[in-house]
């Protein structure tokens, strides 16, 4: 069976993006999901003179390792000023660290929300211009505007025509997954 490690990029309790990373994994047939939360990881603020003097944080070794051992990785992004939010750039920049494969070549499925009618879409085309150059893997993308209107937890995303995009994409990322070969199965 494969694992999807899904989060929102978010160390809000509350994340709409945390619900929509939840809901896009579980709508997966045949896997199994391990959904982190960013608080999990809170580490020291990256810099180069902290790595020289305390080496790379234990938490980040483990998140890196929990990329590594999945078969596909969902992200939801929190859009902050624009951007990503502090708490997933710290964890991105100690994981970059460990090494050149920051997402270990693994099938991912990037996506955003937010309240507004754009649905986070500016830190999703950050989030898909800067990751096709560090994984030349599968990347899917899908934002969700409006989240307060167009989904609930008990129904998933509530209007029709945002649905079947979604699910157009989710199936791409679902292929990709299903075809990629794990040190596992290798």
């Amino acid at each position: 069976m494969k694992n999807i490690v899904a989060f929102g990029a978010s160390n809000s309790s509350q994340s709409i993006n945390k619900q929509l990373a939840r809901f896009a994994a579980y709508q997966l047939d045949d896997v199994e999901v391990s959904l982190l939360d960013l608080n999990d990881f809170e580490m020291p603020i990256f810099s180069v003179d902290r790595e020289k003097s305390s080496g790379i944080p234990d938490l980040a070794l483990l998140f890196k390792k929990q990329l590594e051992n999945s078969d596909g990785i969902i992200i939801s992004f929190a859009e902050h000023n624009g951007a990503y939010s502090a708490a997933f750039k710290n964890i991105f920049d100690w994981i970059s660290r460990i090494g050149k494969d920051v997402w270990a070549n693994k099938p991912m499925f990037l996506m955003a929300t937010s309240p507004g009618a754009r649905g986070g879409q500016t830190v999703l085309d950050i989030a898909v211009n800067k990751f096709k150059f560090m994984n030349p893997n599968t990347q899917i993308s899908f934002s969700l505007p409006s989240f307060h209107k167009n989904f609930s937890k008990e129904n998933g995303i509530l209007d029709e025509e945002i649905r079947k995009a979604f699910e157009v994409q989710l199936k791409r990322f679902e292929a990709a997954v299903h075809q990629s070969i794990t040190p596992a199965s290798a």
